[in-house]
């Protein structure tokens, strides 16, 4: 059932929480150890707080859009007293002193929280096989990679474990799991959801979002999330219009283009047949398409993989086992912190690590990172030349369908590769969501990517409804 007919229906008093959520942790119980979606399950917690919004429905209180509704939270999002982990044993077991903003705004709303989910170690990966825990499996083949590195929030959304997951989206950590997994992944204007309490990869780039099964549910939730919050700085100070009033309108008139640059060469071809429906799609539905280029975002991936890991250098060097977390003794504090970060990280988080530091490094700093910022100010220019004629941009999502386990794990190039749809609209900080458009030749889900420009989530979400209204 989706998440706005549990709370209508618990709002409404046709069902309780307390079996709503039961049924999903009997779910999980009977199917997780198959998927591994989650790093810790909350029961305990979740049937306490199924039994208050019980309480406030019996009082005649409404306890808000998703009264009753079970979500699962990425690993990297601060729950009070509950373990955080990011995927790693340098924080293996570590529970921060505070909520995230949205994990507040989501008990305000009366969200159920059912668990912390899988995802690569610092949400450093496209698969979800970077965990210090083991993989996630994708539920539609569980020899296949969910993606990542929300691939345990998507996963879990896929698999029935809970309606609503929360992920977090640096290069296309939501959007590109969504669309292996067949559920709805949006990554928002950056600003528009707070990121207080969020652990930080790359903080010019990082955004949280939700992952959902229906369009109308992830538009609820984001109008849950979003809005202002004085605790981070670059949070957009103007409360935005809801979106999930919009779903309705359709794109009658909407500009729409079709991204060449991310459309083309590098595409699977039943990856582009779906693209090439969903086209079809919206033109039938009264929008106007025509091809679109954005000539810069041929080099999104490469500014990517030095800004981000550039970013993570910085953010990183807090986990030193002084103050938190793992600590190994040494001699000295030297030898203390670097015991401490050889065991406590993995390998792919030393890889970016070393990345960012030698991008950042004298004598380097002009020839990579400083570089990289220019082509990211080219992006953002052509990006805005192309919304001077397009309401909405449309790509794949990602460039093949979900692909095996290990596949790719000693091939960090080929690995990189799975984000070439989706980085550009982190570098320039605008909107994008992956929506499912049927399955590829081996009948597995893809995903069509809707980019908006900033703060352009109502009519992005237009054509999302759209896409999902148009499908069999």
């Amino acid at each position: 059932m989706s998440a706005v007919g549990i709370a209508a229906d618990v709002r409404a008093g046709r069902r309780t929480a307390r079996s709503v959520v039961d049924g999903y942790l009997s779910t999980i119980t009977d199917g997780d150890a198959r998927v591994h979606a989650f790093n810790l399950v909350t029961a305990e917690q979740a049937r306490q707080r199924a039994d208050q919004i019980d309480a406030e429905v019996a009082a005649g209180q409404d306890p808000g859009p998703l009264a009753g509704v079970p979500v699962a939270l990425k690993d990297n999002l601060c729950t009070r007293g509950v373990a955080t982990t990011c995927s790693s044993r340098i924080l293996d077991g570590w529970e921060p002193p505070y909520d995230a903003h949205v994990v507040e705004s989501l008990h305000q709303a009366g969200a159920v929280v059912v668990g912390k989910t899988n995802m690569d170690e610092f949400a450093m990966g496209s698969s979800t096989e970077n965990s210090a825990f083991g993989p996630t499996a994708n539920p539609c083949d569980p020899d296949r990679v969910p993606g990542g590195s929300s691939g345990g929030s998507a996963a879990a959304v896929a698999a029935g474990f809970a309606p609503v997951a929360l992920g977090s989206d640096t290069g296309g950590s939501i959007r590109q799991p969504a669309a292996l997994c067949g559920v709805v992944g949006v990554k928002p204007t950056y600003g528009l959801v707070s990121r207080y309490g969020l652990v930080a990869f790359a903080s010019s780039l990082d955004q949280i979002g939700p992952l959902t099964a229906t369009v109308a549910d992830a538009a609820t939730v984001l109008d849950v999330i979003g809005g202002p919050d004085p605790r981070d700085a670059t949070s957009i100070a103007e409360p935005q219009p809801p979106v999930a009033e919009t779903l309705a309108v359709g794109v009658g008139g909407l500009r729409i283009g079709v991204l060449g640059e991310l459309s083309g060469e590098g595409i699977a071809p039943d990856v582009a047949h779906r693209l090439h429906a969903a086209v079809g799609a919206l033109r039938s539905a009264g929008a106007q398409v025509a091809d679109a280029s954005v000539p810069a975002a041929v080099y999104g991936l490469s500014a990517y993989y030095v800004i981000a890991p550039a970013e993570a250098s910085s953010n990183l060097a807090r986990f030193d086992g002084v103050r938190y977390g793992l600590r190994l003794d040494g001699a000295g504090t030297t030898e203390m912190n670097t015991a401490t970060r050889s065991a406590g990280f993995g390998d792919e988080v030393k890889r970016r690590i070393m990345i960012g530091t030698y991008a950042l490094s004298a004598g380097y700093y002009d020839a990579y990172y400083g570089k990289a910022l220019k082509v990211r100010t080219l992006i953002i220019n052509d990006f805005a030349s192309a919304w001077e004629h397009f309401d909405l941009l449309v790509s794949p999502t990602s460039p093949t369908t979900a692909f095996a386990l290990g596949e790719r794990a000693a091939d960090p190039m080929a690995m990189y590769m799975s984000d070439v749809c989706t980085v550009s609209v982190n570098l320039t900080g605008e909107a994008a969501m992956s929506v499912p458009y049927g399955i590829g030749d081996d009948g597995l889900p893809v995903g069509v990517q809707i980019l908006a420009p900033a703060l352009g989530e109502a009519t992005m979400f237009r054509a999302a409804a759209v896409l999902e209204a148009s499908l069999p």
